[in-house]
């Protein structure tokens, strides 16, 4: 029963996609709205590479899956990003779950 609280690798996968993120897709980039929209793209197919694999190795209950998405959600809004922005990449992130 303990266990189903202890959400300490969902917590650390959170912020290490926020991180990989926010290394590619950088808040002050002078993008254009095209290049950012295909670098986004392209590093969200990354990540979406990343879940599938920590998915098929942990099987993640409602707690850990909140906590997860919180810490993307408050490492990309720490690093400057807009809040609706990061309240959609979040959206995105947890639907992959």
């Amino acid at each position: 029963m303990l266990n189903w609280f202890n959400a300490k690798e969902a917590q650390a996968f959170g912020t290490q996609l926020a991180n990989f993120y926010m290394h590619r897709v950088p808040y002050e980039a002078p993008f254009s709205q095209k290049k950012f929209a295909a670098k986004t793209q392209d590093t969200l197919k990354k990540m979406q590479l990343q879940v599938q694999q920590f998915r098929q190795q942990h099987q993640l209950n409602m707690y850990q899956k909140a906590k997860l998405g919180n810490a993307f959600k408050w490492t990309l809004r720490d690093g400057g990003y807009d809040t609706q922005y990061v309240d959609e990449i979040t959206e995105w992130l947890i639907v992959q779950f």
